[in-house]
């Protein structure tokens, strides 16, 4: 656990020179000590109409407000918002990962999404909001196993692609999350 923390606080991570003219988000990857070894919180989407990532596994986090003053306050909002976890229940931060770029169906400018990582001390009692559906601690290493490592096929319009995935507990973690998770990984081996 200690080794992880100083790579990641001694990690630099890229920051994408345009995205003060995107659209912004940020997330919070918190991180445990479990019986397994370290584990990260995840969420699953609650099921709603019109939400492009409904029922889908992701991190705490969503758009930046003009009040928030940065993305860390934006991850850390969001995570009080949607699991009810206050920023003093955890750490300070402890690393960041490369922003990711993503683009939104319904516009033209993409989303850069700033992920930043955390460490919780004790075990909290989290309060989930209308956007949540469940909460997974997912272990670190069940995601250092490659044996557990799936493809999956993922539909658009007529276009069939074939993406990698994790499938944890009937849960299936892909896209974005995975490439969040895959990063972490990278850093923390």
């Amino acid at each position: 656990m200690q080794s992880l923390i100083k790579r990641l606080q001694q990690y630099r991570a890229h920051k994408k020179w345009y995205r003060r003219y995107c659209y912004r988000s940020a997330v919070a990857i918190i991180l445990r000590q479990g019986e397994q070894g370290l584990e990260a919180l995840m969420i699953q989407r609650a099921e709603r109409e019109n939400d492009p990532w409904s029922g889908q596994m992701g991190f705490p986090g969503g758009r930046m407000e003009k009040y928030d003053g940065g993305g860390m306050a934006t991850a850390q909002r969001e995570t009080h918002e949607e699991i009810g976890l206050p920023s003093n229940a955890y750490s300070d931060c402890i690393g960041r990962l490369p922003d990711i770029i993503a683009t939104p169906k319904k516009h033209l400018r993409p989303m850069v999404i700033s992920c930043y990582v955390f460490m919780l001390e004790d075990e909290p009692d989290l309060q989930l909001n209308y956007e949540v559906a469940s909460v997974v601690w997912l272990p670190l290493n069940y995601l250092a196993n490659k044996n557990n490592r799936q493809a999956m096929q993922w539909q658009r319009g007529k276009q069939t692609v074939d993406l990698p995935c994790y499938l944890y507990q009937g849960k299936r973690v892909w896209g974005l999350s995975l490439k969040m998770l895959d990063e972490l990984m990278r850093v923390a081996s």
